[in-house]
């Protein structure tokens, strides 16, 4: 994404937003018109199955930047858009040298020459915002292509991991707003284990 501040810009990494990947069987109960508190032996199963689930957790965002083809696509996403970066800070520049122009000649010129520059200040400020917005809206829509065409290989990916591994549940923490894990052991997460796989089976050409 391209950001203006204090005439600056730059590129910031793919930023994707994921929802959460799970592998999980679901079991459908008969429904009865009263039912039946559930008896000890019921509890003791669900529970033991409960605790017998194999869950992981797995930044998927993070698997996907992190991977080989992940960092060439960003390497080159933003090779491609340094020359418009370089165009919008020229341009940056060219409106910070007209306010201090502006700025110095105040109470130096008439009121028509002052009105004269202020209205050629906003007219660059507007050609600035709106390249500005166009480059951005064509670094999105790249970035995007981008993240889901490894994301659709990188949940291939996990699909055989977490099968093969022997996973009921794997969560993706990418987005704490959509899935809000609040704390999990190191031991779960399994983020650099999904690269290598992806790395291993998608390796960058």
């Amino acid at each position: 994404m391209f950001g203006i501040a204090n005439s600056n810009t730059r590129a910031l990494p793919l930023s994707l937003a994921l929802g959460a990947l799970a592998l999980t069987t679901v079991a459908t109960l008969p429904a009865f018109a009263q039912t039946a508190a559930p008896t000890a032996t019921a509890t003791t199963a669900a529970a033991t199955t409960a605790a017998a689930s194999k869950i992981a957790v797995a930044n998927v965002t993070t698997a996907i930047t992190q991977s080989q083809e992940g960092k060439k696509e960003i390497e080159g996403l933003i090779k491609q858009f340094t020359p418009k970066q370089t165009e919008l800070k020229a341009l940056s520049d060219e409106v910070d040298k007209m306010k201090s122009t502006l700025q110095a000649s105040e109470g130096k010129i008439t009121p028509a020459e002052h009105a004269k520059q202020v209205k050629a200040l906003e007219a660059k400020q507007k050609e600035l915002q709106r390249r500005y917005e166009e480059a951005q809206g064509e670094f999105q829509q790249a970035e995007q292509e981008i993240s889901a065409r490894i994301f659709k290989k990188m949940s291939e990916v996990l699909d055989e991991y977490a099968t093969a591994a022997g996973y009921d549940l794997v969560i993706d923490v990418s987005s704490q707003q959509q899935t809000p894990v609040l704390w999990n052991r190191k031991s779960l997460d399994i983020t650099k284990d999904l690269v290598t796989a992806y790395d291993t089976k998608y390796p960058a050409k």
